[in-house]
């Protein structure tokens, strides 16, 4: 247990924000900092075939220990951290045997994680927990998921009684601001498939995902004194008001769960001559999702015909469901439920509402499944992630490795 400690603390001292406003990559360079310094340690534990691109893509192999050929698996983790908040001068806490009850993060600030509200903590009572100081996020994702597939390959390294075949990791950047499978180098990977360390709570389980789509919404108005505006002045302000208002009310993240999808405002301004908006459009199902991108494409025809041809609408797709890649290959996700049941953990099957690498990869030609890191509360101050969580996401690894060296030899 400590040293995966120890690594996982390793990894989240050093500062990896990722900006959506760069166009590098990575987009930041901070992020090479601990790029480089997971090369150095691929080598140190005797990794084969360790290599970091001119982008920060790290890949590596731990060569097979059986005779007969079988399929090359991968597990993959991104290293950056969110923009969402700060992740500067992270100062993590360790709870030992945690009883159950509030945390204070910190006293100064009055931040306390606490069970009432984060209701998940309950299940992880006499567990050993990592928290932030309430200042910062914690980096859990992914670095949980980084930890777990070093120290996975440690003990495959340092176990080889255990038999595997094949094994490709790789480790990538920019992955919270869209952009981890862009330029990842599906060929020179070279694995059959893949999984993701990067779910959140033990037993994670996930291969469906939003389709996803982004859209700009731009209107053009006229000003004029509003004491003789009757007929002449353009508000754009209220157009874009009116086209906000046409979207459906009850789907919107707030109000949605499970499959169902929605539309979400994140980013307007304005004024009488110019307003515009930012959302995305998030469906499960294909077909809802073309749907909602055509209301969209409705809307600006309707208010265009109203008002004069006033509004532009920049409308793009961002990633799809990784469940029609997938399903062809449904092995893949067996073996995975088949591992956690072997070690005794009850597998959580279910949508992922929001994007993954995996999904992108998926399209890419690399079938690609989401697994537990642990962590939880992603993305602010009240993230955490129990220890034991990644113990057994590490033996989850090992037991894939297993499987499917049995099942094809």
């Amino acid at each position: 247990m400590q040293h995966i400690i120890d690594r996982f603390l390793s990894y989240v001292k050093i500062d990896t924000q990722s900006d959506p406003n760069s166009k590098t990559t990575p987009s930041t360079e901070k992020q090479w900092h601990l790029a480089n310094e997971l090369v150095y340690e691929l080598k140190q534990i005797g990794m084969s075939e360790v290599s970091i691109d001119h982008n920060a893509y790290i890949m590596a192999t731990l060569p097979s220990n059986i005779d007969k050929k079988v399929p090359t698996i991968g597990f993959i983790a991104h290293f950056d951290t969110t923009p969402d908040f700060t992740g500067t001068n992270i100062k993590p806490q360790i709870i030992e045997d945690y009883d159950g009850g509030d945390i204070v993060l910190n006293v100064e600030k009055k931040i306390v994680l606490s069970p009432f509200y984060f209701e998940d903590l309950q299940q992880y009572k006499g567990q050993t927990l990592i928290t932030t100081d309430g200042t910062t996020l914690l980096g859990a994702d992914d670095k949980a998921g980084i930890t777990e597939i070093i120290t996975a390959m440690e003990y495959l390294i340092n176990h080889p009684e255990i038999k595997h075949g094949p094994i490709r990791i790789a480790f990538t950047p920019d992955e919270e601001i869209g952009r981890g499978a862009h330029k990842f180098d599906v060929t020179k990977f070279g694995a059959d498939w893949a999984y993701t360390m990067d779910g959140s709570q033990i037993g994670e389980l996930e291969y469906e995902n939003f389709n996803a789509a982004s859209a700009k919404v731009t209107v053009t108005g006229t000003s004029v004194h509003p004491g003789y505006a009757k007929g002449k002045m353009v508000n754009a302000i209220s157009i874009a008001n009116e086209f906000m208002s046409i979207l459906p009310p009850e789907e919107t993240p707030q109000r949605t769960q499970d499959r169902e999808g929605f539309f979400h405002i994140h980013n307007m301004k304005g004024a009488i001559e110019h307003a515009e908006f930012e959302l995305i459009i998030r469906d499960h199902d294909r077909a809802q999702f073309e749907h909602r991108k055509q209301l969209l494409l409705d809307i600006v025809e309707k208010l265009n015909s109203m008002y004069g041809d006033c509004i532009q609408m920049e409308l793009h797709d961002q990633y799809y469901n990784m469940r029609e890649k997938v399903e062809p290959v449904f092995h893949i996700v067996e073996i995975a439920k088949e591992a956690m049941e072997n070690i005794g953990i009850e597998p959580i099957i279910k949508p992922i509402r929001g994007g993954t690498d995996g999904s992108q990869l998926s399209f890419m030609g690399l079938p690609c499944p989401n697994i537990f890191a642990g962590g939880h509360n992603f993305h602010g101050k009240y993230e955490y992630v129990p220890v034991e969580s990644m113990q057994k996401a590490i033996e989850v690894i090992v037991k894939i490795c297993e499987l499917v060296a049995e099942k094809n030899s």
